[in-house]
This record gives structure tokens, sequence and C-alpha cells, in this order.
């Protein structure tokens, strides 16, 4: 029997390439597959693929959502060329199935696997797809999708979640009994969270007795973070400034409250530690895809939502953090609401559909 080929388009952040690489360990320990990744020169892929042992191809192709004019009219120039490129790939590895987990690449990727013929299937961690993704989406086989809520812009999507670490689902509820607060804006850190965290955190820590923050700033902003709560004249052995946070379960694992973005990513992680959340969401996410994901978060009951615009109202910060902080009872639900939308063995669903669906590209070989 021959050797069953996978292509896995996944490129521009960690959100897309660690789910893939995820799914392809899954498919070579599982069934044996070999494995090509599609990406592009300007994503994390060009680092993170190779280190994680996997073969990766390049094509140019840039964004045409949410970007300046310009930046269209350059992508769109580059279609052919790109779509040409991701065409000329397929021939030659000669996948039985193609795999989207999302980037730059994943347009040009799919587009080619259509027009050959070849079975193809979308992973969508939001709630609501990108442009790419809703532009194909009835037409591909499949989809592994992580909201209930994106089932209506693709064929035959199927629940399964999105990749998480495992070590996320392992966790237990934190023994101290002061409260702790884990600010995270993701790997960069949040700017806006660096701004409105240090003016709040000497009447916030003055409102939750024995509270402590955990704040991860980003490295370029590690400074002026650091600067802004010196300066509050909040007692200092009550809050920590990290540029980087490189053990994030473990931090997890302590926190009573997390204070995040809504990336797929990190929600995704939120539900399996099971850990109630305060989601601020990215206001320049393309397609609101972030206030989509905070929303049903916040509708299950597992997270409170505020827009970026209220962190500007006087106030409305403070209370939010200082109310959630001081209703124990109320966390308890919410972590267990978040725990509700958790999706354990992911990367294994989505490996074992893809395989399933591979049986039709026998003929591509």
């Amino acid at each position: 029997m021959p050797q069953l080929r996978i292509l896995i388009s996944a490129g521009g952040t960690g959100g897309h390439i660690i789910p893939g690489l995820a799914v392809a360990r899954e498919l070579v320990a599982r069934h044996h597959a070999e494995i090509l990744f599609v990406g592009t020169p300007r994503g994390m892929e060009s680092r993170l693929v190779p280190a994680a042992g996997f073969a990766l191809k390049l094509i140019e192709i840039g964004p045409l959502n949410n970007v300046p004019l310009s930046t269209k009219i350059k992508t769109v120039l580059k279609l052919p060329t790109s779509l040409f490129a991701a065409r000329r790939i397929l021939r030659e590895f000669r996948p039985d199935a193609v795999l989207s987990v999302g980037g730059y690449s994943s347009g040009p990727v799919m587009a080619a696997a259509l027009q050959l013929k070849i079975p193809a299937m979308i992973v969508e961690p939001n709630a609501m797809p990108g442009l790419a993704n809703r532009l194909v989406g009835k037409r591909v086989q499949a989809a592994a999708i992580n909201f209930a809520a994106a089932e209506k812009w693709f064929r035959n999507a199927e629940v399964t979640g999105i990749p998480v670490r495992p070590e996320f689902f392992k966790l237990h509820p934190p023994t101290d009994a002061a409260p702790h607060l884990l600010v995270f804006g993701g790997s960069q850190g949040a700017r806006i969270f660096n701004i409105h965290i240090p003016q709040i955190i000497k009447p916030l820590l003055e409102a939750v007795p024995g509270l402590t923050v955990l704040h991860q700033s980003g490295a370029k902003n590690l400074e002026t973070a650091l600067a802004a709560y010196e300066a509050s004249g909040a007692d200092p052995a009550r809050w920590q400034v990290r540029p980087f946070l490189d053990d994030m379960p473990a931090y997890f694992a302590q926190a009573h409250l997390v204070m995040s973005r809504s990336g797929a990513s990190s929600v995704a992680e939120l539900a399996a530690a099971g850990k109630p959340a305060l989601l601020v969401p990215f206001a320049a996410a393309a397609d609101e895809h972030q206030r989509r994901n905070a929303e049903v978060m916040a509708n299950a009951g597992a997270a409170a939502m505020l827009l970026e615009t209220a962190l500007n109202v006087p106030g409305k910060l403070l209370d939010t953090l200082a109310g959630l902080l001081s209703s124990p009872e109320r966390l308890k639900a919410m972590a267990a609401a978040a725990r509700a939308q958790a999706h354990p063995g992911a990367a294994e669903r989505i490996a074992d559909r893809l395989v399933g669906l591979a049986s039709q590209g026998a003929t591509h070989r």
C-alpha cells in the first residue's frame, strides 16, 4: 500500500502553525503519513516547521482583507503567480488530501486543490471565518471547526475544536485562597493592556484583599509597562511584570482569573484549562473574529467581555475586574462553563477525518 501523503497549508502566526504541527504529528505517528507544509516567507512557518522536522515549501502571497488598497492591489497582482506555484507544488507532491489551517498561503493552495480535484479540508479556529475560508467553505469536502457558530459557512462541518497542548487539560483549580490575576496579551503582549492595567493597579489591589497580579507585557514594551507600574504607587510585592511567560500552563494553573485577548488559540487554551476570563477582543482583528470568539465564550457563561472602547470609560475596567475577583462563586461557575467549551483530542479527530477523506485522493497518486 503506498504511503499516505498529506499537504498542510499553515502560516503566519503560531495560532495557525502550532495546530497544523499537532495534526501533522498525529498523521505521522498513527497513520505513517508523509507530510509537506506550504507557507509564505513572511510568517513564522519558516522557523517553526523545519524546527519540528517537517518539509516546507514557500509561495509568495500577501493579505487581501482588512488592509490598505495598495496592499490589496499588490496581492491581487501576485495571485496568478501564487496560484501557479501552488498548482506546481501539488502536482509534484501528489497529495491524497490537502488540509488548510490558515495563513496567507491557504487561499492559493485551496484554490489549486479544488482546480485539481484533490480532496480538501479546512480547519477553522474562529467563530467568524476569514475571507479565504468563507470563499471556499462550501466547495471543500469537509471542515473541522472550533465554534458551532462557524458551521453555516462550510460544507460537512464538524465541531472538533483545535489542538491544544495536553498540559492545559490536566490543570486543577488553584489551591491558594488569595486571588491571582494573570494578564496575558499574547506572546508579543498587548499595548492597550500595558497602558490601562497600571492606571488601575493601585485601586484594584486596594479593592481586592490579598490580590496578586502577573502581567506579561511583551519584550518590546517591558520598560514602559514596568515604569508605569512603578509610577502607580501600588505595592510592588503584589505585582510582577514579565516580558514573556515560557510555561503558560503553569501560570494558568496559578490564576483565578485571566485577562486576555480572544484569539482562537487563547480561547481554546482557556477552555481546556477551565479558566474564567475577562476577554478584550483586538479591535483591528480581521472580520471582528476576536469579538465573535469572545461573544461565544461570554454567552456560554465562561467569560466576561469588554470592548477596547470600554477601557476608556472611567471605572469600567476597575469595576469589572474587582467584581469578578471578589466573587469566588461566580469564578467557579465560569470555570465550569469554560471547561464545557473544551475539545480534548482535537488533533486526533482532525487527523482521522482527514485520513478518511484522503481515500478519495487515491487517483492523484
